[in-house]
């Protein structure tokens, strides 16, 4: 086993990457790895990935969500692929009090009857999400602005927080989301039929690895990464022990991974 090296670990700086990260740099520790952890927003994180600021990238969304970053740093260094942590993808949802007989696909947004009663401000996160970019184009093919309907640019937890004081009221809100999120591990959250698929598709988290850094570890341990698997709900509940119950994350994962082996 190497050991006494360093890795430096770009961490996409919303909590359930967090997680993943977590998990990824107890396992390179176990390995003998010095880790530093590096956070920042999506788009940025692959910047750095591509002039080599960070070495490793725990995790990209591929193909819909982050694909487009990637292939950009792939014109100039190829990419390594390790496990499949879980397969994220993003959503629409409304909390389950709210009917599915009158909501139950985005087009029903527009009935003049929920649109009486729905909360029209949809607080969404950080510019270069995901599910930023979707629900922006979901906003303008739907015609959901016409309708009234507002979506709004803003920080995790700006979007997290709308949600439980709407929920908290017993409000019809709308939660531009993905799994796996903590929300789903409190709280029912209907999934809204989208037909345009503007969504995306399911995708495939993985940890990236730049190819010209591979010789760092050996092959046992590049098997050990990429053997690492987890699931939307296994992040989920890690996600909320750390942001809703304030649990230490390292301790959380490190708890996990001891009790998996």
């Amino acid at each position: 086993m190497k050991s006494n090296k360093k890795i430096t670990l770009g961490v996409t700086n919303l909590s359930f990457h967090r997680v993943a990260a977590s998990l990824v740099a107890y396992t390179l520790v176990k390995m003998g790895f010095e880790v530093e952890r590096s956070y920042a927003p999506h788009q940025e994180n692959f910047e750095r990935l591509n002039t080599g600021e960070i070495v490793m990238l725990a995790s990209a969304w591929l193909p819909s969500s982050h694909g487009i970053y990637k292939s950009n740093v792939e014109e100039k260094v190829p990419l390594l692929e390790l496990g499949l942590h879980y397969k994220p993808y993003a959503l629409w949802g409304v909390p389950d009090y709210v009917p599915e007989e009158e909501v139950s696909e985005i087009v029903d947004l527009l009935k003049p009857s929920v649109i009486s009663k729905m909360n029209k401000n949809i607080q969404g996160i950080n510019q270069g999400a995901g599910i930023t970019r979707f629900s922006i184009q979901m906003m303008n093919d739907y015609k959901l602005s016409h309708a009234g309907y507002r979506f709004h640019i803003g920080t995790e937890e700006n979007c997290f927080s709308a949600f439980e004081n709407a929920v908290a009221n017993k409000e019809w809100v709308i939660v531009p989301l993905w799994k796996p999120q903590f929300l789903h591990y409190k709280y029912n959250i209907r999934e809204l039929k989208e037909p345009k698929e503007l969504l995306g598709i399911v995708d495939k988290a993985v940890l990236l690895l730049r190819k010209d850094k591979e010789n760092l570890f050996t092959i046992a341990q590049l098997e050990k990464l990429n053997s690492l698997q987890f699931t939307n709900d296994i992040i989920a509940e890690l996600d909320y022990k750390v942001s809703r119950e304030g649990k230490n994350i390292d301790e959380v994962t490190k708890k996990w991974l001891n009790n998996r082996n």
